[in-house]
């Protein structure tokens, strides 16, 4: 039977300014740059968890905005689900990392996406980022507001996935 997927959420974390600039950080466990996110509490909706985590991760308060989208990939034999959000954060920290992130670095776009180390973080972020940008210049794409993805919404994305995964599979097979 399938495990069910681990639902986390986080943030494009962006420090307003001539040039924003966008938050990574430097987990300590592996030593790899990432975007700010993390699990799901019990009973937590996934924008409380986004602003939580990405306020423990980066010691930043920040203002939460509009939804950008939903990454889905595989982590340790099963689906991870992450639901992200543009997020605006002041110029100085309130509060001490969590300990299992060892920095912060705040970056232009393009350093950003040549900072972190899972590809798949990269193809994300090279899809909203220039929104997230946009936004915050106000120029460039307007953004619409989508509704709050839920647990359920989660799970079905998920579903649909493994369908179109476990179709690709016995259609290559019969073609073998």
């Amino acid at each position: 039977m399938a495990r069910s997927p681990v639902l986390a959420a986080g943030g494009i974390v962006l420090r307003p300014g001539q040039t924003p600039l966008v938050a990574v950080v430097r987990l300590r466990k592996r030593n790899e740059w990432v975007l700010p996110k993390g699990k799901l509490d019990d009973g937590e909706t996934p924008r409380a968890a986004a602003e939580r985590e990405v306020n423990e991760e980066t010691g930043h308060d920040v203002s939460v905005h509009e939804f950008l989208g939903t990454l889905v990939y595989d982590s340790r034999g099963g689906s991870k689900v992450v639901h992200f959000w543009r997020m605006e954060a002041g110029h100085e920290p309130v509060r001490k990392l969590m300990r299992d992130v060892k920095a912060v670095e705040w970056l232009p776009l393009d350093d950003a996406l040549d900072r972190l180390s899972r590809g798949y973080e990269r193809a994300f972020l090279e899809q909203v980022g220039p929104i997230a940008l946009s936004a915050v210049n106000g120029v460039g794409v307007p953004v619409e507001r989508a509704p709050e993805p839920s647990r359920a919404d989660a799970m079905v994305q998920v579903r649909d996935r493994r369908g179109f995964v476990e179709r690709m599979r016995d259609w290559f097979r019969r073609a073998a």
